[in-house]
């Protein structure tokens, strides 16, 4: 743990900066659902059916996600950082009370790989916006960086097994 609040208290220390800050809290925001709702819409508008499928297929994902992060949230009730040591300094408010996993990182992954399955060619906005999500819940003071690394791999599994389980979709084209 000594590690994980040692980073954690490093990388909080960026929202003293106000540009910082506010960058991060907005990109903290838009990966609450919005940027993925709109994300669906947009496919559904410009690639019709498949963009249904599409769209489909990453509401399925983030259904099982939810539950997966609010049962694991549940079970391991890990104190969020701020809470755990003064130092650190929560920038926005959390959305719920526990740290383990990230749920905004864990669905950013999750939603980015299922994507890229069916339109390998969102890569550079998705990619950078997941990186972004998961930064910001370092950087904002609401999680250690183990929660945001295992909400990677939770999510990467998630997706994985989401995409392998749909036919006709996969990230190596």
């Amino acid at each position: 743990m000594g590690r994980d609040t040692g980073w954690c208290l490093r990388v909080n220390r960026w929202g003293e900066w106000s540009g910082v800050r506010r960058f991060f809290a907005i990109v903290s925001r838009l990966g609450d659902g919005v940027f993925w709702y709109v994300l669906m819409a947009a496919l559904i508008v410009a690639h019709g059916l498949d963009g249904l499928a599409a769209s489909a297929h990453l509401a399925a994902t983030g259904v099982i996600a939810l539950t997966l992060y609010k049962l694991l949230k549940r079970w391991t009730r890990r104190p969020r950082p701020f809470a755990s040591d003064v130092r650190i300094r929560a920038w926005i408010a959390p959305l719920d009370e526990f740290s383990f996993p990230s749920g905004h990182t864990l669905h950013a992954v999750a939603f980015t790989l299922v994507a890229l399955a069916h339109y390998p060619g969102l890569a550079p906005l998705l990619i950078p916006f997941a990186g972004c999500v998961a930064a910001s819940r370092v950087v904002l003071g609401l999680h250690y960086p183990s929660d945001v690394l295992a909400a990677t791999v939770i999510g990467t599994a998630l997706a994985g097994l989401s995409i392998w389980l749909v036919p006709g979709v996969s990230l190596l084209g």
